[in-house]
């Protein structure tokens, strides 16, 4: 399954690179923009966090549908108002004396004109206010976090009734998941204090889970492919695992007991180190598979839009879209599996740090 899904993000990063050349002569003829460049600007624009929750769009009307989210920043006072007076990033917005502009997902202060300053690179070199905007990025959070307090609720008011009574509704769903995360990982990895850890080990598992499934559906939502989401959780396993952490960790780490003392120098610095590679590897894997796999799944969609004209031959659409659909289906394999890989390096992680060394 894994040599599958290898194969298939070959496949998608090989056709984005050939893409642009077979569409490079339509391009230089007609004078318009690519296919090719729409569809990356398309996938591009999803992976991304927004300002405004686009439902679907019409191109040829040139009209976005959907909401706008509110606006919340902090510069010289609170200043809070719609993304919809951006227009999409069309228009300059005055608050109390300030303007600011929407420039490719980010608020940048500018003069009335709306006029940007460039580096040599072409990056903006305005002021970007304090931002704590509402994004769709928030919005997912939220929403996650409301499915898991309504379904956690009804599983605990089953617990309080006593050992016997079975769940109900989507207690009957989650029961096994939560005792899997129990047995699996958390008694086998920390052990006795295990208890301890468990309402962080499941509200991170289900969080995860929930959030890939969410950014399945057609709302575009795509919070555990936002780096910065999966940053936070890394540091807060970071922060339990070396709070929590018993003596005997900080001496295997600064100190290792049973090697010559010229080798403890050395093993010193490379065991700090490894403190810190441990959570960024949780929130790269994270990040890379997520956001991978939205966009093969968006590639190969789109292989139907790209090549229509040259896909005359019986079935070939059907071979793009049946692909599509078996890698949708890995997604959902997938989504769990993120789920399953950070909660269990986690465990193992904080079942480091406070398991109790025999001392003879």
């Amino acid at each position: 399954m894994v040599s599958l899904k290898r194969a298939l993000l070959y496949f998608t990063a090989l056709f984005f690179a050939v893409a642009p050349v077979v569409t490079k002569a339509a391009e230089d003829t007609i004078g318009e923009k690519s296919q090719a460049d729409e569809i990356n600007e398309y996938i591009a624009h999803h992976l991304e966090d927004d300002y405004y929750f686009s439902l679907f769009a019409d191109s040829e009307a040139g009209k976005v549908y959907g909401f706008p989210l509110p606006v919340i920043l902090i510069d010289g006072g609170l200043k809070v108002f719609s993304s919809g007076e951006f227009d999409h990033g069309k228009q300059v917005v005055e608050k109390d004396g300030q303007y600011y502009k929407l420039y490719h997902g980010k608020i940048y202060k500018t003069g009335a004109d709306g006029v940007l300053d460039y580096d040599d690179k072409h990056h903006p070199t305005n002021a970007k206010p304090l931002d704590f905007s509402i994004t769709k990025n928030v919005v997912g959070l939220m929403l996650a976090a409301l499915i898991m307090f309504v379904a956690f609720t009804s599983l605990a008011k089953t617990y309080k009734k006593g050992s016997g009574n079975l769940p109900k509704g989507a207690g009957r769903f989650l029961e096994p998941l939560v005792l899997y995360v129990r047995d699996e990982m958390a008694i086998p990895n920390i052990g006795h204090r295990y208890r301890e850890f468990m309402p962080y080990l499941l509200s991170v598992f289900f969080l995860i889970w929930i959030l890939n499934l969410l950014g399945m559906t057609p709302l575009g939502f795509n919070v555990t492919g936002n780096i910065t989401v999966t940053f936070c959780l890394a540091i807060l396993t970071f922060l339990i695992t070396n709070i929590k952490a018993n003596k005997d960790y900080w001496k295997h780490i600064f100190w290792m007991p049973g090697v010559p003392v010229p080798f403890k120098f050395v093993l010193a610095p490379i065991e700090v180190l490894g403190m810190f590679t441990k959570p960024f590897s949780l929130m790269l894997r994270l990040f890379a598979n997520i956001t991978a796999g939205h966009s093969v799944v968006m590639g190969l969609i789109a292989i139907v839009y790209l090549f229509q004209n040259q896909l005359t031959v019986p079935g070939s659409i059907g071979v793009s879209l049946a692909l599509s659909l078996i890698l949708f289906f890995l997604e959902l394999l997938v989504a769990f599996l993120q789920a399953f890989i950070f909660t269990m390096l986690s465990s193992l992680f904080i079942g480091m740090a406070v398991e109790e060394h025999p001392h003879h």
